[in-house]
């Protein structure tokens, strides 16, 4: 008997250069050659008369062979062998290119099925180099008269050996292949058995059968993620020893009466989340999901309160020191009030700055600290962290996200994002998270208009700026890249600096990331005050730049930005109380570019456009996903399967809730943590 485990070379036909190219398909087992699935499929279950065969089609036909022949072309020469052959009804002509030996495989009398191309030479139909199976002793074809399997392929591979080392494999190996799917939830949902479903998806008799045996593969793939979220959730809820932040605290309940707004539903809801678990000893690790301008940082700072309430300092980890900066000085200013200390710790800071800084944290004099990827750094200790903050979660590594956690003993933790996370892609990723989401948006918020253009409206687009400007308004200007560059067409940032300036004059401040910080600081408040109103950048300024007198975003050659960045962008305009504009500079040349900028048009709701972005990208590109490699799933698709997901995410949980370390299903257990158990840091006792 073949074991999974074993070589593909075991496999009769597989020998070492050909399991060598099987590697580039990543297969090296036979249980990777299993579950090594076609690409697509070609119905070749009608099989046509020769008298039927239409020229120009793609026609399969059963045959016996009158006359054959080999020899040298005399324009290309290449070898070709040329057959004529007959199935009662009508004649046929059949040429192969560079099959050497062929007419020693097929002679006059041999049964063969043929499947490809048909044209017609000399007044009768000819086959140009079909594919060709001979029919020994009369056997039914295995390659027409059925639903035939259309492997990836790799060079010095071929469909035909690819389906029938498939053959093989199926034979040989798949009856020792055990189903990690425990039988009541198969049954429960109606799924396909894995040894049905798996020679259903290399051999289906229908489109039917084949549905059902995607369906299950699809499910197994999505419940195996789900289980191992669940299991790392289970791993979570074990710990205790987080100190226990109460929510009904003198700070946090007087900022909130302070707040020149009431809190949205969302806000309050999300806030009611984030407050119960701190609460907890069990360690919180929640996602915060809202839209550009919904308001998370106002939870999050009311949630540093409970932290600071119950006699622990908390920390805000965002991605750029102008982030960094403005956070730190609105919050200094807000929290002063209340006898809260705040420090913004950043790269750029003098040595005696730095150390004096230091000590605070460490000490405790300093309740909220603010900071980068500084905040990581070795040398900076807290006396009682209680609660760690990470703004937009996906700028940082998973390794940094536990970098900081660990300054603290048990930390409770939230993570945010202002890039909307499709439903689908949050259950599959951060599935292991506690989620809330702000829906709501604050009062009197109006919803910013985006129209694209094209470089012939730009004397329009102009004008209209210079109206904004003489109502005292501020234009963001936002440009790809720096400097020329032979790969790319778009107008560098310095080019599209001086085009301004010419028609705008003294009212332009340019801005980008290689600027020292300083400067940066400099020409962002210049810009803030309306001093330059008019601010070329680059997307240093997508995150967090909070300007309510800013109303026009001009993004030039928009379609080289993803949807979600795009959206980030356009929240730079649109949070005071006038109608703000976004204006999609550029031509795209490309479908994809088209969909993204009309996706963007039709609506301003994040979770509209990130789910927009997924269907056109793929979830992979989502939000940095990718780094995480849990949704490289074969068969499964988080757009069309997300009912699918449902149920596997709902049987999942009540499973391991029920069984936490799945001693009953060592199967799926051994399945899930082979699959996942690295990359999700699952741990077991069973």
């Amino acid at each position: 008997m073949i074991r999974l485990s074993d070589s593909v070379k075991c496999l009769k036909g597989v020998g070492e250069a050909r399991a060598s190219r099987l590697a580039r398909l990543d297969v090296h087992s036979v249980e990777d050659l299993l579950f090594l699935f076609p690409r697509r499929y070609e119905d070749r279950r009608k099989v046509s008369k020769l008298s039927e065969v239409v020229p120009g089609s793609v026609r399969s036909s059963t045959v016996k062979v009158v006359s054959v022949e080999s020899r040298i072309s005399s324009k290309k020469r290449v070898p070709l062998t040329e057959a004529m052959v007959s199935d009662g009804t009508a004649l046929a002509s059949v040429i192969w290119f560079n099959r050497r030996n062929l007419d020693k495989v097929i002679s006059v009398g041999t049964s063969i099925a043929l499947h490809g191309d048909v044209s017609k030479r000399g007044g009768i139909v000819q086959f140009v180099d079909p594919e060709v199976e001979v029919l020994w002793d009369d056997r039914p074809p295995r390659q027409v008269g059925c639903i035939v399997a259309v492997y990836p392929l790799t060079a010095g591979l071929t469909d035909r050996w690819m389906r029938d080392v498939m053959d093989r494999a199926l034979v040989d190996a798949l009856p020792s292949l055990e189903d990690p799917l425990p039988d009541f939830i198969r049954a429960e949902l109606g799924l396909a058995d894995l040894h049905t479903a798996l020679r259903n998806m290399h051999r289906p008799p229908s489109p039917e059968a084949w549905r059902e045996a995607r369906k299950r593969v699809a499910f197994d793939e999505l419940f195996a993620l789900q289980v191992g979220l669940a299991m790392v959730r289970r791993d979570r809820e074990r710990t205790v020893g987080a100190v226990s932040l109460p929510c009904n605290g003198p700070l946090r309940g007087s900022l909130e009466r302070a707040l020149p707004f009431v809190l949205t539903s969302g806000q309050s809801k999300a806030l009611a989340e984030i407050g119960e678990d701190m609460a907890s000893e069990v360690p919180m690790n929640r996602l915060l999901q809202g839209d550009v301008g919904s308001g998370k940082t106002a939870v999050a700072l009311l949630a540093m309160m409970q932290a600071v309430d119950g006699g622990a300092q908390a920390a805000l980890m965002v991605p750029t020191s102008v982030l960094a900066q403005q956070h730190g000085a609105r919050m200094e200013a807000i929290l002063a009030h209340h006898g809260v200390k705040t420090a913004t710790l950043i790269g750029g800071l003098s040595q005696s700055e730095r150390a004096s800084m230091l000590r605070d944290i460490a000490s405790g004099v300093v309740d909220v600290v603010i900071g980068t990827h500084a905040l990581i750094q070795e040398d900076v200790s807290f006396k009682n962290l209680g609660l760690v903050v990470i703004d937009e979660q996906h700028r940082f590594g998973v390794l940094q996200r536990g970098a900081i956690a660990k300054k603290g003993v048990m930390p409770h933790t939230l993570v945010m994002t202002a890039t909307p996370i499709p439903r689908t892609l949050a259950l599959s990723v951060y599935g292991d998270l506690s989620v809330s989401v702000i829906r709501t948006m604050p009062k009197g918020r109006i919803p910013v208009k985006t129209r694209t253009i094209g470089e012939h409206k730009l004397d329009d687009l102009y004008g209209f700026m210079e109206r904004e400007i003489e109502q005292d308004r501020r234009i963001f200007w936002v440009c790809p890249i720096i400097e020329e560059s032979e790969h790319l067409d778009a107008g560098p940032l310095e080019e599209r600096f001086y085009v301004l300036v010419q028609r705008f004059g003294e009212k332009v401040a340019m801005v980008h990331g290689r600027m020292p910080l300083a400067q940066r600081q400099e020409v962002m408040a210049s810009f803030a005050s309306g001093e330059k109103p008019i601010l070329a950048c680059t997307t240093v300024i997508e995150v967090g730049v909070d300007i309510p007198e800013a109303t026009v975003m001009v993004v030039e050659n928009a379609e080289r930005f993803g949807l979600s960045q795009l959206h980030q962008l356009r929240g730079r305009v649109g949070r005071g109380d006038e109608q703000s504009w976004c204006f999609l500079l550029g031509k795209p040349k490309t479908s994809e570019g088209i969909k993204r900028l009309e996706a963007l048009c039709r609506s301003s709701d994040g979770f509209v456009v990130a789910e927009a972005d997924m269907e056109i990208r793929g979830p992979g590109e989502i939000c940095g996903v990718r780094q995480h490699g849990l949704t490289d799933f074969k068969v499964a698709d988080l757009i069309r399967d997300c009912d699918l997901l449902d149920l596997a995410r709902e049987r999942a949980f009540r499973l391991v809730g029920e069984d936490r370390d799945l001693s009953s299903f060592p199967s799926l257990r051994d399945a899930v943590l082979r699959r996942y158990g690295r990359k999700l840091g699952i741990a077991t006792t069973a």
